[in-house]
């Protein structure tokens, strides 16, 4: 079998829940059956951080709470996106901006016919500025608008971001956002976004450029910037990705779109049908190809169970 390999210059988990009912009036049989199918986006990169595409459904083992599942759906197709575009205006971006509006435009490109888009800006508060559209001219007509200055409530803009996802029409749902990762002006903790994004079916991408730690005249909240954005990517599947210079985000920007392009989406049954609200934690491992070099794959690390 030839591999094919994608230059890159966990789609998120979903739970769903069905109910199939067979007999018609009280005192004829009735059969219910409710089952939980699982879904998890899973990108796969070589040594040299090359997507890894063609591989198979028993290339992939699967566990949860470190029991092995049965992969019952496979696809490696490319399928329609629902993205959230979350964009720092804050004092913090400063020169950043222009190129941050420039990553915005790149990573716009890639979008399709139906993929939908959405954006929240924030600096001192976060506001929805354009709804779910398939209009990348609307999301970049409000970004020319975009003036630098006051203080970062990212975090209650990431809030934001999930509740408007739930109107997604597209399975496959991601956020991205850009920004130096300082929050210092949110109503909500990291810890309650690290909670909700560990509850949501969305997968984080973050980008942005940071100062140099040992930079002068950094507040605490811009040199842990870096981290949080991390943490919280990390729980979803997605990843953050940081610019050695501002020319560089758009780069960025097309590098998250070829990996939202390139996923396998695995789906299961736990064979824990408990509905007991706990929290699952997911592997995935990938059987080594011969002559590629070391995989690695890179996937939501759980999801909460269903409590009924």
């Amino acid at each position: 079998m030839q591999w094919r390999i994608f230059a890159a210059s966990s789609f998120a988990l979903c739970a769903l829940s069905s109910l199939v009912i067979f007999g018609q009036e009280a005192g004829e049989l009735k059969l219910r059956v409710d089952t939980t199918l699982v879904l998890i986006p899973v990108a796969v990169t070589d040594s040299q951080n090359r997507f890894i595409l063609g591989l198979q459904k028993n290339d992939f083992h699967l566990f949860e709470d470190g029991v092995e599942q049965n992969v019952a759906i496979f696809s490696g197709e490319d399928a329609p996106l629902s993205v959230g575009l979350v964009f720092d205006e804050s004092g913090s971006m400063g020169y950043k901006l222009r190129n941050s509006q420039q990553a915005i435009a790149r990573f716009l490109k890639t979008m399709t016919a139906e993929d939908e888009t959405f954006l929240v800006e924030f600096s001192d508060a976060a506001r929805m500025t354009v709804g779910f559209t398939a209009s990348g001219e609307k999301i970049q007509d409000a970004l020319t608008k975009a003036q630098p200055g006051g203080l970062t409530a990212m975090l209650d803009a990431v809030n934001i971001s999930l509740s408007e996802m739930k109107n997604a029409r597209n399975s496959r749902k991601a956020i991205v956002i850009v920004s130096d990762g300082g929050d210092n002006h949110s109503q909500y903790t990291a810890t309650q976004i690290e909670s909700l994004v560990r509850e949501a079916d969305v997968q984080i991408y973050a980008m942005g450029v940071f100062e140099p730690s040992f930079s002068f005249g950094l507040t605490p909240e811009e040199v842990s910037g870096p981290r949080l954005l991390s943490e919280i990517a990390t729980q979803t599947g997605g990843r953050a990705f940081s610019a050695a210079l501002t020319s560089d985000l758009p780069a960025v920007a097309a590098r998250i779109a070829v990996e939202l392009r390139n996923q396998y989406v695995i789906g299961y049954y736990p064979q824990n049908e408990t509905r007991d609200g706990n929290y699952r934690h997911v592997e995935v491992k990938v059987a080594q190809p011969p002559g590629i070099s070391a995989l690695k794959a890179h996937w939501r690390l759980g999801y909460y169970a269903p409590t009924q």
